[in-house]
């Protein structure tokens, strides 16, 4: 078994309040779970109102196989327009 695991610090500059951030966010990993099939949650500063950690995994039977789908969901939350990519952290056991 394999697992991939992204963390990705975002910036989120239309949150005017804890509220707008959370819309934007379950916006944001309601379409990355149905896109990608992965695990996905607000792992960090969920009470600062601009800045946000999320966390993705999938399991697989293939180390590469998890890499390229964390991978395919960095590159998705890159381009998002709604976030702003701060930092990331990529890792597969």
């Amino acid at each position: 078994m394999h697992v991939g695991m992204l963390q990705v610090h975002c910036h989120v500059p239309d949150a005017r309040s804890l509220k707008d951030k959370r819309r934007i966010l379950r916006g944001l990993m309601d379409r990355v779970r149905a896109q990608f099939a992965v695990a996905a949650a607000e792992v960090d500063d969920q009470d600062v109102w601009q800045s946000a950690v999320l966390g993705f995994a999938c399991v697989s039977n293939d180390t590469r196989h998890a890499a390229a789908v964390m991978t395919k969901v960095l590159d998705w939350v890159r381009d998002c327009p709604a976030v702003t990519l701060v930092d990331h952290e990529l890792e597969t056991i």
